[in-house]
């Protein structure tokens, strides 16, 4: 072993059993909790977005629109409880008196729990992994407003989920065809060309301007589907 690097894990590497066994008991706590939580809430739909989206910008009022518009179907809403489109969402959900739950993650900026999220729907994590488990198991479909490193980060996790059959096929629909495109369009010429995805996996991804658009695309898919949770 490289001299250095023996010298590093010696200095470094101390984690300990100990250590170890107290995160794994709060991994577990975290698990526990948003399962007891959110398995009594019913059918939902996830709506991501970026948490720096302003209300005087275009996508916070559609954000807000959408969520509404599949609360008034009969749709809880999940975002990740923070500002920006989540705040929008949850607002849009608690417009329509349906059910509007955050599930919020402690970060040293940017991040901090909205007020229309319902008093006890409010989920707070420390792990990524364990929040993200929350959005793909109880959600029925999932909404991609514009976003950044996060939203890209859930779009092709759930996308990856849906082709490799983790779950099964819902809705995913990407809101804002301008924001989009551009992305679809690099999907299509360079990922689909080199052989890295199938031309089927781009059958899992709808992509709209409108709230109405998106109700549709959700509503119609479970006509003849079953709701259920995912896994």
């Amino acid at each position: 072993m490289n001299a250095t690097l023996k010298t590093l894990k010696a200095n470094y590497w101390i984690e300990s059993t100990d250590q170890s066994s107290r995160q794994l008991q709060k991994i577990v706590a975290e698990f526990e909790a948003g399962f007891e939580a959110l398995a009594k809430i019913g059918p939902c739909i996830s709506i991501f977005g970026s948490a720096r989206t302003k209300p005087d910008n275009p996508y916070y009022a559609l954000s807000a629109e959408v969520a509404q518009k599949l609360a008034l179907n009969g749709f809880g809403i999940i975002t990740g409880g923070g500002p920006g489109v989540m705040e929008a969402a949850n607002r849009g959900a608690a417009k329509a008196n349906g059910k509007s739950i955050g599930l919020n993650i402690y970060l040293p900026f940017e991040q901090h729990n909205n007020d229309y999220i319902d008093k006890d729907k409010l989920l707070s994590f420390d792990h990524f992994f364990v929040r993200k488990m929350m959005f793909t198991k109880y959600s029925q479909g999932f909404v991609m407003m514009p976003g950044g490193f996060g939203t890209m980060d859930e779009f092709f996790e759930i996308a990856t989920l849906i082709q490799t059959a983790k779950f099964k096929q819902m809705p995913m629909v990407l809101v804002g065809r301008k924001y989009w495109s551009g992305l679809m369009k690099w999907i299509e010429e360079v990922m689909l060309m080199e052989g890295n995805i199938s031309l089927e996996d781009l059958t899992l991804i709808d992509m709209v301007d409108t709230a109405d658009e998106v109700v549709d695309c959700i509503v119609d898919f479970y006509r003849t589907r079953p709701l259920a949770p995912n896994f």
